[in-house]
């Protein structure tokens, strides 16, 4: 696949991307372990796509099981340059309803125990996350659900539990407090990751249920999320019909060069193997350590 291609994460009941031509299932070993699952490439009105069943086919992993690293890094090295992820979520607003659709602009991550970075063990960088979306990306996501017929809310927090329990009473009531608008399990350290990896990012959050803190509404439950899950599908599938033609094909956002200041880390210093396993990420700011870590694997 030689043109750009726009990375899709399939969220919670999303598990194939539908009217896709010359389809192939890709595995890909990446050096931070397996992804999700076989990647599905293949084109939709001639544009290059690249599917990942976020939780595998089948919904095999929970979310705190998921290889974030090796799921981004597969997406790049697959040429996708922009990347939508699809996420069910629970509602902290009373205006934002089950079966509406949020388009964040900001993620607040609670998480504990993930891998957020794709630097470490010799280099170090510090990617700017003050504004995490990509504002391009977000703009034809936010029309192409206008266009479909949902009820879209732009911009907001998306807060990101470890789970896979849902949030205690106690919980869900703190975070209102904070001010967040949707919580979920899964974006975080997705979009941390897919900054580094210079890749346009943004998120169709598709509501579920309201959590545990609505008094007038039953607690969240499995059953109710699924029921409600299958009319989202209904609406994402439809959203990336209409989003997939009209992203790029350029890019004229910061989101490409988001690398070229980040690495702190003097090119010198850069340990050989740590320099070879990033490639992908540094290859075009630093060539000529990647020439002198050609030479060393030569011995």
């Amino acid at each position: 696949m030689t043109a750009a291609a726009i990375g899709v994460m399939g969220g919670s009941g999303l598990y194939e991307l539908e009217g896709l031509g010359d389809v192939r299932w890709r595995r890909v070993r990446t050096p931070f372990g397996d992804p999700s699952d076989e990647y599905c490439t293949g084109t939709f009105e001639g544009r290059p796509v690249v599917f990942l069943a976020r939780h595998g086919r089948g919904h095999r992993l929970t979310p705190s099981e998921l290889n974030f690293r090796a799921n981004i890094w597969g997406l790049k090295s697959l040429g996708a340059e922009w990347v939508i992820s699809v996420s069910a979520v629970g509602s902290m607003k009373e205006t934002i309803h089950p079966l509406d659709v949020v388009v964040p602009s900001q993620f607040f991550d609670a998480t504990r125990r993930r891998m957020s970075t794709f630097f470490g063990e010799g280099i170090v960088a510090h990617v700017g996350m003050a504004d995490p979306v990509c504002p391009t990306l977000a703009d034809a996501l936010e029309k192409a659900s206008r266009a479909s017929g949902a009820t879209v809310h732009r911009g907001g927090t998306y807060i990101c539990i470890e789970g896979p329990q849902f949030s205690t009473k106690a919980e869900s009531r703190v975070y209102r407090g904070w001010g967040v608008d949707v919580i979920g399990m899964t974006n975080m350290p997705e979009a941390k990751l897919a900054r580094e990896a210079e890749l346009c990012y943004a998120t169709l959050a598709l509501v579920t249920d309201y959590d545990v803190w609505h008094e007038s509404h039953e607690s969240v439950t499995v059953e109710a999320v699924i029921q409600n899950l299958l009319r989202n599908v209904a609406t994402a599938k439809d959203v990336l019909r209409r989003v997939i033609p009209a992203v790029g094909p350029s890019r004229t956002c910061p989101c490409p060069d988001l690398l070229r200041s980040a690495v702190i880390t003097s090119p010198a210093a850069f340990p050989i193997a740590t320099r070879r396993r990033l490639e992908l990420l540094l290859g075009k700011y630093f060539p000529m350590a990647a020439k002198k870590a050609k030479k060393a694997r030569r011995g």
